[in-house]
């Protein structure tokens, strides 16, 4: 099951997002404000170590060195009808929300707007200040943290060079439906059609910037964007549940020569290993989504270091 507002009153069911022809639609992002002036201790993360949406934003977080000034809190791995939840309790999932003591994320979507419409969804930018959401769309987040935030923090790399920012727009606008959004294609198609039409989709990104990824280190040439960030997220998951729980098992990415090499390079960034929770993804995926796994079993490993050949 999984839930929604609909006009601030929440109602859960099966099966929420798809076309007539049973293909799968990601809902618009609700809250869209951009932080051009921030301001240090004045915003706060809210994240889930299993989305690879929620990903991207605590990785950049990192690699812009904003993590003094900016807090994050991560929910429960374990989503159930009522949407995301706190539970400071759990020794092998700490999350608790440090700002209102919530129970579920839900919550503060409705302190943000006590009519809102759709998921309750995570990354979710707090402004501490207004008591409200800045912004829950991680493209926006990340291009927030690696331009206006950036004179806050401490940064180790440019994400988002002004040279480079129509090309890496370009890129990230590119596996955006195919591979990011694909894999959920695939996952909650409703439809055998619609199945097929996600995997053949993904699979021709795949191939293509796998043959970009044996000539060159990264999406944008030389050095780490954005854009790689977008693609690593979704990549580092892809063979230990897309695979099997959303049935893209055509390939695994250690098959492909490329994206192999770039998720192995990517990992190595300093800091990028201490983002990935594994435990957290595997629960999230195989336990909370019971259309798919009815008994909820979640498969053990993999070992990470071990996958790629670091250890």
């Amino acid at each position: 099951m999984s839930g929604r507002f609909v006009d601030g009153k929440w109602l859960s069911k099966e099966h929420w997002e798809a076309d007539q022809g049973g293909a799968f639609k990601r809902q618009e992002s609700r809250f869209r404000a951009w932080v051009s002036e921030p301001e240090a201790h004045r915003y706060h993360l809210y994240i889930s170590h299993a989305c690879p949406w929620a990903h991207r934003t605590l990785i950049v977080r990192r690699l812009m060195g904003l993590e003094a000034v900016v807090g994050c809190s991560t929910v429960h791995p374990l989503m159930g009808g009522d949407g995301w939840h706190f539970d400071g309790s759990d020794p092998h999932f700490p999350s608790a929300d440090p700002l209102y003591a919530s129970g579920h994320l839900k919550e503060l979507y409705l302190r943000s707007d006590d009519r809102v419409n759709g998921r309750v969804t995570v990354p979710v930018l707090w402004d501490r200040k207004k008591e409200c959401i800045a912004n829950n769309e991680s493209s926006d987040i990340i291009r927030m943290f690696s331009t206006d935030f950036r004179s806050l923090g401490r940064p180790l790399l440019d994400l988002y060079p002004e040279a480079l920012r129509s090309e890496i727009d370009l890129v990230m606008d590119g596996i955006y439906q195919p591979i990011n959004n694909g894999v959920y294609r695939c996952g909650f198609a409703q439809t055998f059609e619609a199945y097929t039409d996600a995997l053949e989709s993904l699979f021709s990104a795949l191939d293509h910037w796998d043959r970009i990824l044996k000539q060159q280190p990264f999406l944008c040439g030389s050095t780490p964007t954005l854009a790689d960030v977008a693609l690593f997220t979704t990549l580092i998951r892809f063979d230990a549940v897309y695979y099997v729980h959303f049935k893209t098992s055509k390939r695994h990415i250690y098959e492909f020569e490329g994206l192999w090499g770039f998720v192995k390079r990517f990992y190595r960034l300093p800091g990028i290993a201490e983002t990935l929770h594994m435990d957290h993804i595997k629960t999230h995926y195989f336990a909370s989504h019971r259309q798919l796994n009815p008994r909820g079993f979640v498969p053990p490993g993999p070992d990470v270091e071990a996958m790629l050949g670091l250890q």
